[in-house]
């Protein structure tokens, strides 16, 4: 796990991150461009959000050509020269992977609506109840039910996301051959790493039930054992004949088990797993769409957890805060008000300095916060507008539910990447698919120039290819009970040496017991926020505001 363990990950949702030709959309020229930038930060690969051809009824998580660049982000020989040009610069391109669904404009689905029955195979299509009802009572993540007319004829085909997102029947080998003659073009690329998109959800039954109650719907067709046999056959088939390829998996509402069976490297399946848990500490009763202050205890317990059983398991972890389907953590766990740098850079520390790959999302290395929209109109995600309309139809009222909507949309990260403090964010000349705010005061020229969270990311990273205790030390909870405090150690079986990290999750100074075996020792400072320096330890430590602190004793 060592290679795993010194690389870090960098996200780029391209449509977003800057815009060579002043069409308000970014793209992969725009990617070109920019690539001095990247260098600078030392990363090793970058994760590349879906630009192939697509609707973009889910901006691009619905494809309708697995094989071709959607012509807004640019074309093939662009995306060749972009592979070359950030090999050259030694960062490697990891590509999404949507095989779940594909668009209902894709050939196969098509060609199934046509009457072909070999593509009719792909899809799962079932005939309504004998009273008329849907084939089943499941409902889409996106709102509504799961199950859309197919065409003409008397059939249903599921969806579990948007309507025109059909999900593919993997129970079907053409598809799964499909997908890994999908896999191997990329891989033939130059691809070097792949993000397989709500992979947990492969496996559903061959027939369909009813779920009890929602809260039980999501085991029917989550992380069912039919999901490991699909996907060590895809990693036999594609890139596990290359053992330098890099693999993550999405996976919902997976659980710990499962988690170490995808990524142990016994069991032949993935590099990595994506999680979610630790952003559903602040949904109220696990409800999105709700507004409520994040439970610390909850967040400290999960982390801990998985840290602890993942690393018994000898499974691995996708470590990150922020993506494209995130509003930025910096809202949700820190102060970006008051203590912005300091919160950050906090967050930053808690987790690079944890056992995992670590993820940053384009922008979070500037302190990125959610934008200041005004009105629903500003917001273009489906399924931001979706639950919006779903507040009000459960009588929540327009202000209120206009808040939950400004806290947790998914367009809060998408907005474009603020270059500079221009009224476009140096993104584009022309206005851009969302529109940028806080550019004046967040933006990559002041940060570059005179901002400390760029430089604190610079040595985070640095410490996680050079400091063994970090990419390949295990992982042991301090403080637990602790309420302002998430604090722990990092060892090796083999080593007398221990990180110890401390980081304060609120604004308000906090003084910590130091447990005894850490007590009145030399020691290192390897990263602190507020540049304090302590070469040997006493009965307590006094951390400021969202202070992190990272002591090698």
């Amino acid at each position: 796990m060592t290679k795993l363990g010194q690389k870090v990950i960098y996200q780029i949702y391209p449509k977003s991150f800057y815009d060579s030709n002043n069409d308000g959309f970014g793209d992969l020229k725009g990617i070109i461009a920019k690539i001095d930038y990247l260098k600078k930060l030392n990363i090793d690969m970058i994760w590349f959000n879906p630009f192939y051809v697509s609707p973009q009824n889910d901006n691009g998580y619905d494809i309708a050509d697995y094989y071709k660049i959607d012509e807004r982000f640019g074309t093939m020989e662009d995306f060749e020269e972009m592979v070359a040009k950030l090999k050259e610069a030694n960062i490697g391109v990891m590509l999404d992977m949507v095989l779940n669904h594909c668009s209902t404009e894709h050939e196969w689905f098509q060609k199934a609506l046509a009457g072909d029955e070999k593509y009719q195979k792909y899809f799962y299509l079932r005939p309504a109840k004998e009273d008329g009802s849907l084939p089943t009572n499941w409902q889409s993540k996106f709102g509504g039910p799961a199950w859309e007319k197919f065409g003409d004829t008397d059939l249903y085909y599921l969806h579990l996301y948007d309507k025109t997102q059909a999900d593919l029947d993997w129970h079907n080998p053409d598809v799964r051959a499909e997908a890994a003659k999908i896999v191997n073009f990329w891989k033939e690329k130059g691809v070097a790493g792949f993000r397989f998109d709500v992979l947990n959800v492969i496996g559903k039954d061959e027939v369909l039930v009813d779920s009890v109650d929602p809260d039980h719907e999501k085991p029917l067709y989550t992380d069912t054992p039919v999901v490991h046999k699909y996907i060590k056959e895809l990693n036999r088939n594609t890139f596990g004949t290359d053992p330098e390829i890099v693999t993550v998996g999405e996976m919902s509402s997976t659980t710990i088990p499962n988690s170490i069976e995808y990524t142990n490297p016994d069991e032949h399946e993935l590099s990595m797993v994506f999680t979610f848990h630790h952003l559903k500490v602040d949904y109220d009763n696990g409800e999105k769409w709700s507004k409520v202050p994040f439970n610390f205890m909850e967040l400290k317990s999960l982390l801990s957890t998985w840290q602890t059983e993942m690393d018994k398991g000898n499974g691995w972890n996708a470590l990150f805060w922020n993506n494209h389907d995130q509003p930025w953590a910096l809202n949700r766990f820190g102060d970006p008000v008051n203590y912005r740098e300091k919160s950050a850079e906090m967050l930053a520390t808690t987790l690079h300095l944890l056992r995992g790959t670590p993820y940053i999302y384009m922008g979070e290395e500037l302190g990125m916060m959610d934008p200041h929209y005004k009105s629903i109109d500003d917001y273009v995600d489906v399924e931001a507008l979706n639950g919006y309309q779903m507040l009000l139809d459960k009588g929540v009222d327009k202000d209120r539910a206009f808040e939950i909507v400004v806290s947790k949309s998914r367009d809060n990260s998408r907005v474009p990447m603020h270059w500079d403090d221009s009224k476009y964010a140096g993104f584009s000349e022309a206005k851009p698919w969302l529109i940028p705010t806080d550019q004046d005061e967040i933006n990559v020229e002041k940060e570059l120039t005179s901002g400390e969270i760029f430089n604190h990311y610079q040595k985070l990273i640095k410490l996680r290819k050079t400091e063994p205790l970090i990419y390949a030390g295990h992982f042991k909870e301090l403080l637990a009970d602790n309420k302002q405090v998430f604090a722990h150690e990092r060892y090796l079986d083999n080593s007398p040496e221990k990180l110890v990290v401390f980081n304060n999750f609120y604004g308000t100074e906090v003084t910590v017991d130091l447990p005894a075996e850490y007590q009145d020792k030399d020691c290192t400072t390897l990263v602190d926020n507020y540049q304090n320096e302590i070469q040997k330890t006493a009965k307590q430590i006094t951390l400021q505001p969202y202070e992190s602190l990272a002591i090698k004793i």
